[in-house]
């Protein structure tokens, strides 16, 4: 065993070397021979930028510009994911997702939140069969739900680095204190929606004080690498008509370049 973990050892793959139960001594003399003079492994640098995964690496840098997240495997969006997943037509299911990536998605968002759905297992049970597709698996997933069992079941099954949609102050900082530390812990990225106590922020004001808030809570508080943080400032509904929604699409793009200039994060995130 001693000769084939030599490769690995001078290939800088390797920083501990042992044996098991039953192993003599003999073999654990052996390895000091091939570790003499060998400098170990060195760690990969934390990224400058944010790093997504499924299978495969997702850079996410400024020159990137933006990234297509496939949202037809929803069941809040679409009709047709909605009918299979309550056929458990699951194959099928799967085509949805396989065709969103071979049309260029990056990122694949799942969410199963409907009444008549067990949503827990649905996103257990999908992301299960993302896993074994590895032309599908390829990509990050993005768990999307607002019950936050149904996140964690996902992050539980998920591989690579996904990212969880969403966390909030709406329930208060304990909440997304501990939901943040949970999302840490998974080694996922979260987008933050600019939502506290008061509710959902609707003007430029709000949306950067609750935007701040967060960061500096998910920064100082859990120790959240910066670059995992994608926020959410609410675009709201665009052209109604009705007098107080004239600004929402300014105040939108004016909270969204205050962040990018004052908070140290990845990216903003703007949903469909």
């Amino acid at each position: 065993m001693a000769a084939e973990i030599k490769e690995y050892i001078h290939e800088g793959l390797v920083n501990i070397v042992g044996g098991c139960c039953g192993t003599t001594d003999e073999y654990i003399a052996a390895y000091s021979s091939l570790i003499d003079g060998v400098v170990p492994r060195i760690p990969v640098g934390k990224p400058d930028c944010l790093w997504l995964s499924g299978l495969e690496l997702l850079e996410v840098r400024p020159e990137n510009n933006f990234v297509n997240v496939g949202e037809r495997c929803n069941v809040a969006g679409s009709r047709k994911f909605l009918r299979l997943i309550n056929e458990k037509k699951y194959d099928e299911a799967l085509s949805i997702a396989r065709q969103q990536v071979e049309d260029g998605a990056q990122v694949i968002d799942i969410n199963m939140d409907d009444g008549l759905l067990d949503a827990e297992q649905e996103m257990t049970t999908f992301l299960h069969l993302i896993a074994s597709e590895p032309e599908i698996a390829r990509v990050p997933v993005m768990i999307d739900s607002s019950k936050w069992d149904v996140i964690v079941a996902g992050l539980k099954c998920v591989q690579g680095k996904s990212i969880v949609n969403s966390i909030s102050l709406k329930e208060g900082e304990e909440t997304f204190l501990e939901h943040a530390r949970t999302v840490k812990e998974c080694g996922a990225a979260a987008i933050v929606m600019a939502f506290d106590e008061r509710g959902q922020a609707d003007t430029y004001e709000r949306r950067i004080e609750v935007c701040e808030r967060a960061y500096r809570l998910l920064v100082d508080k859990v120790g959240f690498n910066p670059h995992d943080i994608i926020f959410d400032p609410n675009v709201l509904a665009v052209a109604t008509g009705m007098d107080e929604h004239n600004n929402y699409a300014v105040d939108f793009i004016r909270a969204t370049g205050w962040i990018r200039k004052n908070l140290r994060c990845s990216c903003q995130w703007r949903g469909q």
